[in-house]
């Protein structure tokens, strides 16, 4: 056992665990250890560096903790998959890059209802533009001086071109950047992609300098408890192999993500006393909110065959995939080096709400995450789902065995609103894509299909089909309540030493694709860690909906 003393030990080598890598090692005066749980995000490796091959990470065991949900009361008692990066760069090494910082109005909410004031949204916007190296430039929104690179999709295909025509023809704009001014709208979709290969967390954040003599990475290191002295956080205990091993430090920093950091608090004895107490772990602080109002997005692909051969289906085809990655390969260019994730938008299901509720991906085929494809031809999709949903879950382990999985319930279709917003849902995705410049190019319905039109059926369908977006979080929100469990700075409530930074800390969950809203909370952290002065507010404008406007737009 070392009893060597770091400065900081960073649990979890993920998204936010690589920012507080970077920033808290610049000083040299620092000693930082990273304790990842996962192998190294093998440079060589095509299945997390090509884009179009996230199928493969997400689908198998290699680096992802491979988490299901219990049966689901309400999704006919299925258990529902949740992938989470078990690999140097986290979850960032399988998501599908993505980039998406949520609406204006989230950071809003959080200050204005969440008494959470240093969070609004112009406290963190300049923190989303230092850490963004937006390649095709930048403007009051983006940034140009990070190290995370931002490619902006092309959208060649013929369908995005009837995609883009057909969703004003239903009434709804076009906007330049769903990041910037206006989030309302369709366009193109900001992914994390640099010179064809995903740039994940690792690659951004932790490779470039892991020549610093002040911090130390190590790999395969599940972090199995905290060790405390009283209230005060001291250190880890941490497995790797078969030894256990204890290191020391002077702020302990979890970064799990919303799963693997209440399980740990819950293991250190901080959560509900009295769950904690039934199996046997010794009460450090009593926290009740650790491990709840876990959040998440539940989404659903509604499918198309298409009429004409304009799809991505030839793509699937073994003989074509060799021509394919030589393209990537040697050329960094062609249809692997895309997340096909290109366009999509945000809007309003009915006009009651004050932003955008629902959030569309569109897809040039017809396929699923884990690479199988539904329809035996060429066809197109919308990823469609709720963003603000009031569904709130739960994770707690189930046992002192750190090594058990905790039991992780997500409550999908569990409220009323939820449920309403389902139905609207379908039927937008429905009237985006049954507009006048489809036809040539929009066949038969694959799903959900004629046998889904009541409210009845299409809940039934979503029951049956309804898929995880892999955006958990809340799960250790930030606030001040009897569920709170950081404060504003992150700090754990009730003890010493001891932050959390992830997607956990959400007091509320964003409106889209979770990655972003985590590398801003974790730059923001750096500097509350460290006693930096906080970035200057930018108080740029945003788009916000009159609620005297009737209609779509």
């Amino acid at each position: 056992m070392t009893q060597k003393k770091y400065d900081y030990v960073i649990i979890g080598g993920g998204s936010a665990g690589s920012v507080l890598a970077n920033r808290l090692s610049a000083d040299p005066g620092n000693e930082v250890l990273v304790l990842e749980a996962g192998r190294n995000d093998h440079r060589l490796d095509f299945r997390i560096h090509m884009p179009a091959a996230l199928t493969y990470p997400l689908a198998g065991k290699f680096y992802n903790w491979y988490y299901e949900s219990e049966p689901e009361p309400y999704m006919n008692n299925r258990r529902i998959y949740q992938p989470r990066g078990k690999v140097l760069g986290g979850s960032s090494s399988l998501n599908g890059m993505i980039y998406i910082r949520g609406n204006a109005m989230d950071y809003e909410d959080w200050a204005k209802n969440k008494g959470l004031e240093n969070w609004s949204y112009a406290n963190c916007l300049p923190y989303f533009k230092r850490h963004e190296y937006r390649l095709m430039g930048s403007d009051e929104y983006q940034g140009t001086g990070g190290p995370m690179y931002l490619t902006t999709p092309k959208c060649d295909n013929p369908l995005f071109d009837a995609f883009f025509k057909s969703v004003q023809e239903a009434g709804y704009p076009l906007t330049t950047d769903v990041n910037g001014y206006r989030q309302e709208g369709f366009g193109k979709f900001d992914a994390t992609i640099y010179r064809s290969r995903r740039w994940n967390a690792a690659r951004a954040y932790v490779h470039p300098v892991l020549d610093r003599g002040n911090l130390e990475v190590v790999l395969r290191a599940t972090a199995t408890r905290i060790l405390f002295d009283g209230k005060k956080a001291i250190g880890v205990e941490y497995k790797q192999g078969s030894s256990k091993k204890r290191v020391y430090g002077g702020e302990i920093i979890s970064c799990g993500g919303s799963i693997n950091s209440p399980q740990l608090m819950q293991l250190s004895g901080i959560g509900n006393g009295e769950e904690l107490s039934r199996l046997g772990i010794d009460m450090v602080n009593d926290l009740p909110g650790v491990g709840e109002n876990l959040a998440d997005h539940l989404e659903l692909y509604v499918q198309w065959a298409a009429k004409k051969p304009v799809s991505l289906y030839p793509s699937l085809k073994f003989f074509n995939q060799p021509k394919i990655g030589y393209q990537w390969l040697f050329h960094k260019k062609g249809v692997a080096a895309s997340n096909h994730f290109e366009a999509g938008g945000f809007i309003r299901s009915n006009d009651k709400v004050e932003y955008p509720n629902l959030q569309f991906h569109f897809l040039p085929i017809a396929i699923r995450y884990d690479g199988s494809a539904p329809a035996a031809g060429h066809g197109f999709q919308l990823h469609v789902g709720p963003m603000k949903s009031d569904v709130r879950g739960h994770v707690k382990i189930k046992s002192a065995d750190p090594l058990k999985y905790p039991a992780i319930l997500f409550n999908y279709l569990s409220t009323e609103k939820e449920r309403n917003e389902w139905v609207e849902a379908i039927r937008c995705a429905r009237n985006l894509i049954n507009q006048p410049s489809f036809d040539e190019l929009r066949g038969e319905e694959l799903a959900p299909g004629k046998e889904a039109e009541t409210d009845e059926q299409i809940l039934d369908f979503v029951a049956k089909e309804g898929e995880s977006a892999y955006h958990p979080s809340c799960t250790c929100k930030m606030g001040y309540d009897n569920m709170a469990v950081v404060d504003t700075d992150l700090k754990v409530h009730g003890v010493d030493n001891l932050r959390i930074v992830d997607a956990s800390v959400m007091p509320d969950i964003t409106n889209g694709n979770i990655y972003a809203p985590v590398m801003m909370i974790a730059e923001k952290a750096a500097d509350v860690i460290l006693g930096n002065t906080p970035l200057k507010p930018d108080n740029a404008p945003f788009y916000k909906h009159d609620k005297k406007e009737t209609g779509k737009n």
